[in-house]
């Protein structure tokens, strides 16, 4: 598998900044990254004394490339490498409606960074700068998509050490876990259990009624413009998408952390409890007062996870 890589500056700050940021869970134009005091007792700082999100990191990138991977259909996906001289990679997974430049994602490459990790976040095909249509629904379609970022790594002789996705890309690479037996570690971040909730919240009760009638639903911003169309086969593409089904699929080796925030207002809570629940190698870890995008919360969620991704080597 063929891939284009372009090199373009260092990354050399762990400050993340946007102008603005699609998905609705973002909201903050700027974030500092500081340790929070809420942070939960058995996340021990002192355990990773070189993060410090705040400082420059203590192993610098040695070059952030762009890389272009096609994926099955041929389309173009394109990803940032974090590459500090690592073989070892973790791969970082967006969520619905967002791409690689958010918040979450480039703070958790810049705190993988700081231990010397590298990490490639990219957008999936539809998103981003990613060639190909979006599409809702598409959950599996995005799992291959992965697989395909996944197989150019092996075939480049790197070590995925784990994936991570956020909100849907949690989904995403759960969903991916259960298809393939080669990640030894999956990070689920607010990732949505049962897939029929969160519908009517954003298309109406009568979402199905509208569907039957017109053949698809557009949904636009309060401007009246459209983000994106729901069609019928899209819609089905998503119920029929079984979260249980697939988590139990999960080999016994792999572990799994989900980490969800106790205030989130997309996904409750409640969903990571049932993955909890089912699957077999997991650990769950509650973030007290976060919302879905952890816009306060961001350096306690790098912390919960690099404390799972570098207990790996142990």
């Amino acid at each position: 598998m063929e891939a284009l890589i372009f090199n373009i500056n260092p990354f050399v700050s762990t400050l993340v900044t946007h102008k603005s940021l699609i998905s609705p869970g973002f909201s903050l134009n700027q974030v500092y990254l500081t340790p929070t005091a809420t942070c939960k007792k058995k996340i021990r700082a002192s355990k990773y004394p070189n993060f410090r999100m705040a400082e420059p990191a203590q192993n610098p990138v040695l070059k952030q490339q762009r890389v272009v991977i096609p994926n099955k259909h041929g389309e173009k996906l394109v990803g940032l490498l974090h590459d500090t001289g690592s073989k070892e990679i973790v791969i970082l997974c967006h969520g619905f409606l967002s791409n690689k430049e958010n918040m979450t994602m480039g703070n958790l490459a810049a705190a993988l960074e700081n231990e010397g990790i590298t990490a490639f976040r990219f957008d999936f095909a539809g998103n981003g700068e990613s060639e190909g249509s979006f599409e809702y629904g598409n959950y599996w379609r995005e799992a291959e998509d992965l697989r395909a970022v996944v197989q150019h790594f092996n075939a480049a002789n790197r070590v995925v050490r784990a994936v991570l996705g956020h909100s849907k890309g949690g989904g995403v690479v759960l969903l991916y876990a259960s298809k393939y037996n080669d990640i030894g570690a999956v990070v689920n971040v607010s990732g949505r259990y049962n897939l029929e909730r969160g519908v009517k919240e954003r298309l109406g009760e009568d979402f199905m009624e509208r569907l039957n009638r017109e053949g698809f639903i557009d949904v636009k911003n309060k401007s009246g413009k459209t983000i994106y169309r729901v069609t019928k086969e899209s819609m089905a593409d998503r119920l029929n998408t079984n979260m249980h089904e697939a988590c139990l699929n999960i080999d016994n080796n792999c572990r799994v952390l989900t980490v969800h925030g106790t205030l989130d207002e997309i996904i409750p809570v409640e969903d990571a409890i049932e993955f909890s629940k089912i699957i077999p190698n997991h650990e769950l870890h509650t973030v007290e007062g976060a919302n879905h995008g952890y816009s306060s919360h961001q350096a306690e969620l790098a912390t919960i996870v690099l404390r799972f991704i570098m207990s790996a080597q142990l």
